[in-house]
């Protein structure tokens, strides 16, 4: 085997850092990473003894031999140790050709910052900065929690919330610059010290926090307040939910009012109660439908599509769902139909896949979960695009004429109405 140099190992050490640098910043303690060296055979040191003389004078600059004092009893290697500096484990080769050498076995790193010291660079800078902010967030958070109860406190005890929120978001934390980081602290303080009421972000008293700020940093900001056992916190300053609908048929539009946009819960109080709602994961198929009788249509809007089932009056309708052919459409699918088990789908099976084949494109990051909520033959179309290599048929490159011929047959098969006139809507 090839011996190791030292930027191979400064490499593999570099890796663990990236790899393990949130763990050691939250849960302190030893590393112990060591790297095996593979030092030379007797063959290898004939072969080139400038070489192997050259590979043992590097580690030696790195860790000399330990003196003899240091060697264990009846061992030939140093004793192991957690050392804040690098510790090689050095043994002694007796080769009959070559006589007696002292040849490095191993390197051990026995603390994050003796990894981080050995690894230079940006990575060890990194690795201070996040080791240094999360040591402040502890010191700003970590002994003000509010009063819990006893089983609270049990669960408290086995697990850091403020460790887990650290963890979940090193990158953000690592990515703010000073300022934003000085900020996200005073924002978290100040929200977790103050009845917010109906604030909006724009109202927040902290000079630089606007709505747009709020926006950027909100998921981290929420972590740390329920890592503060204030989660309830921030609830008030997110921004409720929007839904675009299309009312289809005139006879249900109230004042005037076809295409909306508005909250979820001001949706969901509208008087209307259709026989069928579509919902789209594309907003241009619900700009093109036509007038429809006892019909809506709403945008999914991906993996919010969870706030259609917010919509009261669509546990009373037919609703039929169209998505990407794609596996992310069909965990769309599924995740409406855990809230709205009679959701049926159209153009998400095997036949329409394979008739536009011309039309597929590959899908960037396919999800690779599995949807118990799929029909049969929705399952069929999901394995199907997944053996092709994971394509993906987008819903708006389907022919509008073909789209709306198996929606209306699809609306049609249960007795509901067919599109009033035909004209895009």
């Amino acid at each position: 085997m090839t011996m190791l140099t030292v930027a191979e190992a400064r490499a593999k050490a570099r890796t663990r850092l990236n790899k393990s640098m949130s763990t050691w910043a939250t849960q302190p303690g030893p590393v112990v990473l060591e790297i095996a060296l593979h030092p030379p055979t007797e063959k290898q040191v004939l072969d080139d003894q400038r070489a192997a003389m050259e590979w043992a004078a590097s580690w030696r600059t790195i860790a000399a031999p330990a003196p003899a004092s240091a060697l264990a009893p009846d061992t030939d290697t140093a004793m192991p140790k957690i050392s804040d500096n690098p510790v090689i484990d050095w043994t002694e080769r007796s080769w009959a050709r070559v006589g007696r050498q002292q040849v490095p076995l191993r390197l051990r790193l026995g603390t994050p910052e003796t990894v981080a010291n050995f690894v230079g660079g940006e990575e060890a800078r990194q690795w201070r900065r996040l080791r240094d902010r999360t040591a402040t967030i502890r010191s700003r958070f970590c002994d003000k929690r509010p009063a819990t109860s006893a089983k609270v406190e049990y669960v408290a005890a086995s697990v850091d919330p403020l460790a887990s929120a650290i963890k979940a978001h090193a990158k953000r934390i690592l990515g703010l610059g000073p300022a934003e980081f000085t900020t996200l602290l005073d924002v978290v303080e100040w929200l977790r010290d103050h009845p917010v009421g109906t604030l909006r972000p724009r109202q927040l008293p902290i000079r630089g926090v606007d709505s747009k700020w709020f926006e950027t940093h909100r998921s981290l900001v929420t972590a740390l307040l329920e890592a503060t056992g204030r989660s309830e916190a921030v609830d008030v300053l997110d921004a409720e939910p929007r839904i675009r609908m299309r009312i289809l048929d005139p006879e249900l539009i109230p004042s005037g009012l076809s295409d909306i946009t508005a909250p979820v819960t001001q949706l969901s109080q509208l008087a209307i109660a259709p026989r069928l709602v579509f919902v789209f994961e594309n907003l241009e198929s619900v700009l093109a439908m036509p007038d429809w009788d006892d019909a809506v249509a709403v945008h999914g809007s991906g993996y919010a599509v969870d706030n259609v089932a917010r919509l009261a009056w669509t546990h009373r309708a037919r609703v039929i769902y169209w998505g990407d052919l794609d596996s992310h459409g069909f965990a769309i699918l599924s995740r409406l139909r855990k809230h709205l088990p009679h959701v049926d789908s159209t153009l998400m099976d095997e036949a329409t896949l394979i008739d536009h084949r011309d039309l597929w494109v590959q899908e960037p990051k396919p999800h690779t979960g599995v949807f118990p909520e799929l029909t049969g033959t929705e399952s069929r179309a999901l394995a199907r695009l997944r053996a092709e290599g994971d394509v993906r048929l987008e819903q708006e490159r389907i022919p509008w004429a073909t789209a709306l011929a198996a929606l209306t047959a699809k609306a049609t098969s249960a007795g509901e109405s067919a599109p009033m006139t035909g004209e895009q809507g």
